[in-house]
C-alpha cells in the first residue's frame, strides 16, 4: 500500500471520478443534514450514543463474556480470532466442513478487512457478492470507493455496460436506469440465493445480553443470506458489542439519519442462535480482534472504535471528496479510516504514518458524527505517535533531520540571524515573480503542490533594529 499522497494522484487527475464523488457526497450530505434537523432531541441522541459506546468499550471484557455465553445458550458457536489470518482459517475451515463450493457474502467491511474473498478462492470456494454496489465492483474487477456506495465512482452507464457484459441473461439492450439495473441484479442473484448452503455476513451490532447479531441494510440481500442457507457464519469486530437491547433504540435512530438521511433503515435483521425448523441449522460467530485491543488501550484513539459505520464523516470531508476512498486503503475510508486503520495496523510503515495527515483538520467530520467522535483530536494525537515512532529509528528520516537542524539553528540568536540572512539571499535568488515554484533537494516536497512566497529583502528584526535604534 503506497503513501496517501502517492495513492491519491490518479484520483486527483480523474475528473470523471471526482465529478461522480462530488454528486454522491453532496446528495448524501444534504439528506443527512435534513434528517438530523427533524428530531428536537438529536443532540441528546448523539450524546446518548457517545455515552453508550464509551461505556461498552470501557467494560468490553465483561460484555464479550456475556455475549459468548448468550450465543452459546442460543445454540450458536463462538470463535475468537486474534488477527485476520486466524479469522480466515476459521471461516475457511467451516466452509470446508460444510463441503460447499460456493458461499453467499453480504456486504461487510469486516469481511473485506480479513481478506476473506482471496482465502476462499484459494480454497477453491467461489464467493458470490449479493449487494448491488459490491456486485458492480466485483464485475468491474475494481476497488470500492465508498462504504455505503462501493460503486460511487462509476456512473449508471458504466454499471449497465458491466451488467451487459457479465450477465448475458440481462440482455444487450439493458437500459441504465436504476430500476432496470436492480431488476437485472435480482434475477442474476435469485438462483444463487436458492442453491447456496453457506452464507457469510458481518454485523453492525452484537447485543451482549441476548447474544443477538443485528444487520441494517437498504437492499434486503443480507436478510436473504440470514434465512436461506443451512450454515450462517458471522464475522464481526469485538468493538461491535453493545450491552443491551435498550441501547439499540438509540443507534437505530442515529445510524439511518446520519448515513443516508432516512428516518428508518429499510431492513433491520436480527437473529439469535438457531431455531429448529426456521433459518440456518448452524450459526457461527467469529469475533475479530485484529488490532482493536491495541486501539482500546489508547485513551484518545479508542474513540474511533465507537464508529457505527454511517459514513457521515466521508460525505463532508473535502479531502475524501477529491480523492475518493482508494488512497485510504482497501477497508476503512475517509476521516474514520485515517484514524482507525493506523491504530489497527500501527503507524510504523510509511503508508500508515501518512494517513493521519490526510486531513485539513477542518472539523466538519466531528460536527456530523452521530456518536461524537472527535476525529480531528484523534488525528493530531496520531500525528504525535507518528513523530514519536520516527524518533526511535536508527536512521532518522529527512524531515526529522531537518527539524533537528532548525532546532539547533534557532537555539542561538546569532546562529539564527546568520542562517536567516543567508537563507533569505538564496530564497530570493530562486524566486520568479515573487514566488518560489520549486525548492531544491529534500525541501522540494514542500513545493510539489504549492508555491512559496519569496521572503522580503529585510526581516522584521532587521527592520526593527534599523528603524528603532
Amino acid at each position: 500500500m503506497p503513501k496517501f499522497a502517492a495513492a491519491a494522484r490518479p484520483a486527483l487527475a480523474d475528473t470523471g471520478l471526482r465529478r461522480a464523488l462530488r454528486g454522491t457526497t453532496a446528495q448524501l450530505r444534504g439528506r443527512a443534514a435534513a434528517a438530523a434537523a427533524e428530531p428536537a432531541d438529536w443532540e441528546d441522541l448523539r450524546e446518548a450514543g457517545r455515552a453508550i459506546g464509551e461505556e461498552a468499550l470501557l467494560n468490553l471484557d465483561v460484555h464479550l463474556e456475556d455475549l459468548e455465553r448468550a450465543v452459546t445458550e442460543a445454540g450458536g458457536t463462538v470463535h475468537w480470532a486474534a488477527d485476520a489470518a486466524e479469522a480466515r482459517r476459521v471461516v475457511t475451515g467451516l466452509v470446508r466442513a460444510s463441503e460447499a463450493r460456493e458461499v453467499l457474502a453480504a456486504a461487510s467491511l469486516t469481511l473485506r478487512e480479513i481478506g476473506l474473498d482471496g482465502a476462499l478462492a484459494r480454497a477453491g470456494v467461489a464467493v458470490q457478492e449479493t449487494a448491488l454496489g459490491d456486485l458492480a465492483v466485483r464485475l468491474g474487477e475494481d476497488e470500492p470507493s465508498h462504504p455505503l456506495s462501493p460503486a460511487a465512482h462509476r456512473d449508471r452507464a458504466g454499471i449497465a455496460e458491466l451488467f451487459r457484459r457479465a450477465m448475458p441473461a440481462a440482455g444487450a439492450d439493458l437500459p441504465d436506469d436504476p430500476e432496470a439495473l436492480a431488476a437485472a441484479a435480482r434475477a442474476h442473484l435469485r438462483e444463487r440465493f436458492l442453491r447456496a448452503r453457506v452464507a457469510v455476513t458481518g454485523a453492525n451490532f452484537l447485543v451482549a445480553e441476548t447474544g443477538t447479531a443485528v444487520v441494517v441494510e437498504s437492499e434486503g440481500n443480507a436478510r436473504m443470506c440470514l434465512t436461506l442457507p443451512e450454515t450462517l457464519i458471522c464475522v464481526a469486530g469485538i468493538d461491535k458489542v453493545v450491552p443491551t437491547w435498550d441501547d439499540m433504540e438509540v443507534f437505530l435512530q442515529l445510524l439511518p439519519r446520519a448515513s443516508t438521511g432516512d428516518r428508518m433503515t429499510p431492513y433491520v435483521s436480527s437473529w439469535t442462535g438457531v431455531t429448529p425448523g426456521d433459518g440456518p441449522r448452524a450459526f457461527h460467530l467469529v469475533l475479530l480482534d485484529n488490532g482493536r485491543t491495541r486501539a482500546l488501550a489508547d485513551e484518545v484513539g479508542r474513540a474511533a472504535l465507537r464508529c457505527v459505520g454511517c459514513s457521515a464523516c466521508l460525505n463532508v470531508c473535502p479531502v475524501y471528496e477529491r480523492t475518493g476512498g482508494r488512497p485510504y486503503g482497501p477497508v476503512h475510508q475517509g476521516p474514520i479510516g485515517a484514524i482507525l486503520t493506523p491504530q489497527l495496523r500501527g503507524v510504523e510503515s510509511a503508508a500508515m504514518a501518512s494517513l493521519p495527515y490526510a486531513s485539513t483538520l477542518c472539523g466538519a467530520c466531528a460536527d456530523v458524527c452521530p456518536v461524537k467522535i472527535d476525529i480531528p483530536d484523534v488525528l493530531v494525537h496520531l500525528r504525535g505517535l507518528v513523530v514519536d515512532s520516527r524518533r526511535r529509528r536508527p536512521v532518522p528520516p529527512p524531515e526529522m533531520v531537518l527539524m533537528r537542524g532548525l532546532a539547533w539553528t534557532m537555539g542561538d540568536p546569532r546562529r539564527h540571524a546568520a542562517v536567516l540572512r543567508r537563507g533569505t539571499r538564496w530564497a530570493r535568488l530562486l524566486s520568479r515573480g515573487g514566488r518560489i515554484r520549486r525548492l531544491p533537494g529534500l525541501l522540494g516536497a514542500w513545493t510539489e503542490a504549492r508555491d512559496l512566497p519569496a521572503p522580503p529583502a529585510e526581516s522584521f528584526r532587521a527592520w526593527w533594529d534599523r528603524t528603532r535604534a
